[in-house]
């Protein structure tokens, strides 16, 4: 980006270069990926062992060709590195402890593993690696292999390694127990062989630990923005990313919305001014106070050069779900429902902001705190000023309609620079006739062909498709709101509220009714989403 006046510069390193803290630990989403190949890796390693040189015993025990007393220390100690890597695997599969215990744990299989693998291999002394024929000892490739299937701090993976790699002269030692084989083994080359192999093994599992875990710090500190930490992504559209985070040192769960800088325009100055009034709009965002707004907690731009917004995160679904999944809402919840969204709207619009957007999708229903049936309207990313009569904003280009073709307003779609908050009650209108009917006002074979018929044609009444019986005064406010001409759409979300109140019964939707449609349901609605992730 180019540089920053003077006057505005402190604000601006502040938006574009978040303070970062430098972590050395690893991130949540790589320790659960480490404990899940720990897992693996263990019940491998034992199914190697039985069925390989336990085979022999056990079949052996069955036929009673192989009594107790041919079993000799090797047996014993491969039977206990079988018996951890079964432990390790029991308590990866039930979580028996929490994930950074379990990769500490998987270092001691590492060691014992390799104390397994190195006293079968000395059974008969050493390898032929130490008479001048390559080979390449078990126990060297578990140490090396270990760390780049399960990933650990370097200084452990160290530790863990040296410590595994004198499992070897420890293997020897008991391997030959009861028969001499160690005793016969020259000190010379026993040396040699120990400090050729399993002790450069180690230094080489250190190295590619440090390798690994520095990849794994830089993927890290790469997905840190802010004070928060990405942990996984929940959503994908075509501007950006919806990823689940949380906050380092609160521990608050949030989610992030990240949008590509890249697909707003290579120009230096057009991309400082869309930093100027992405930190506006941002900031006017997070100042709406009504309770169904989603709460913005912080935003800012990456040193990619991202916007991103980081806002609560909400447990529940999409009206856009809500209605794939359970069919069209009956008219008095759908009442209940979009009150909620007129008093989100309601005071946007008081601001003189217009949100643009309304659509299923960007309405989220939740259970939040001991309220059923909350609702909360998502990404204001679309947002303009109405007195402004400009246009342009964050997310579009001069000259070019935004929204969603579905629920956009005429005007919207016929690019007219005096739009206001009746552009959102006729998308509020769209919304109530899908919530009524399970259908959209209008559908056409492409998005051009919708905005178009939006613009010419009339709609049937939600009355004569809903499967439920609708009130005329509910089905004449969604007529009104659909009005091709703004000047005949109820004149603010306050008077569609006040209209709604009196088109269904007072009390044919109530907490309770929500309450028990929330107990009935809830394990199907119960998933993490947020802010529009069909971006």
């Amino acid at each position: 980006m180019s540089r920053t006046p003077a006057s505005n510069r402190a604000t601006h390193r502040q938006l574009v270069m978040p303070d970062r803290q430098v972590s050395v630990s690893l991130a949540p989403d790589t320790i659960a990926e480490g404990v899940r190949r720990l897992g693996w890796l263990a019940l491998a390693y034992a199914i190697a062992n039985v069925t390989g040189p336990f085979a022999r015993l056990v079949l052996g025990a069955i036929a009673g060709t192989v009594h107790v007393s041919d079993i000799g220390t090797p047996d014993l100690a491969g039977l206990v590195a079988v018996i951890m890597a079964l432990g390790v695997f029991a308590a990866v599969r039930r979580g028996a402890l929490p994930p950074k215990q379990l990769l500490d744990v998987g270092l001691v299989l590492q060691v014992i593993g390799a104390l397994g693998l190195a006293v079968r291999e000395f059974s008969h002394g050493l390898p032929p690696m130490a008479h001048g024929v390559f080979f390449v000892p078990a126990e060297c490739v578990w140490l090396v292999a270990y760390p780049l299937l399960v990933p650990n701090t370097p200084a452990k993976i160290l530790a863990a390694s040296l410590v595994g790699a004198s499992m070897g002269p420890l293997g020897l030692a008991l391997s030959g127990v009861g028969t001499g084989t160690a005793g016969h083994v020259p000190l010379f080359d026993a040396a040699t062989y120990f400090l050729t192999s399993s002790y450069p093994s180690a230094v080489l599992a250190y190295l590619l630990a440090r390798v690994v875990h520095r990849f794994n710090l830089r993927w890290k500190n790469a997905r840190d923005i802010g004070s928060y930490e990405l942990i996984d992504r929940i959503g994908a559209g075509g501007m950006g990313d919806v990823w689940r985070a949380q906050h380092r040192l609160l521990a608050r769960p949030a989610a992030i919305k990240l949008i590509r800088g890249s697909l707003l325009g290579e120009s230096a100055r057009a991309r400082e001014a869309l930093v100027r009034r992405f930190e506006r709009e941002a900031r006017e965002t997070a100042a709406l106070g009504s309770t169904h707004t989603i709460q913005v907690y912080d935003f800012g731009v990456t040193d990619e050069g991202d916007f991103y917004y980081v806002m609560e995160l909400l447990e529940g679904l999409s009206l856009e779900r809500l209605v794939r999944e359970f069919g069209p809402v009956e008219p008095a919840r759908t009442v209940y429902l979009l009150r909620q969204v007129c008093h989100s709207l309601g005071e946007a619009h008081a601001r003189g902001l217009v949100h643009r957007d309304v659509k299923p999708p960007n309405i989220f229903v939740c259970r939040l705190g001991p309220d059923d049936d909350f609702v909360k309207v998502l990404d204001f990313g679309l947002v303009k000023h109405a007195a402004a009569g400009d246009t342009r904003t964050m997310l579009s280009m001069e000259g070019t309609a935004v929204g969603t073709p579905a629920y956009m307003a005429p005007e919207i779609a016929l690019g007219r620079r005096d739009v206001d908050g009746r552009a959102d009650i006729y998308s509020l209108g769209c919304v109530a006739y899908y919530m009524l009917t399970g259908h959209p006002v209008f559908s056409a074979d492409t998005p051009v062909a919708t905005a178009i018929a939006h613009v010419q044609n009339a709609p049937v009444p939600p009355s004569r498709r809903s499967e439920f019986r609708i009130s005329p005064a509910l089905d004449a406010l969604v007529m009104d709101c659909l009005a091709k001409d703004p000047a005949a759409r109820p004149a603010s979300s306050a008077i569609v509220s006040e209209r709604l109140a009196v088109a269904v019964s007072a009390d044919a939707w109530t907490d309770g009714s929500a309450q028990r449609w929330w107990d009935r349901h809830e394990p199907l609605t119960r998933f993490r989403a947020t802010a529009a992730l069909a971006m």
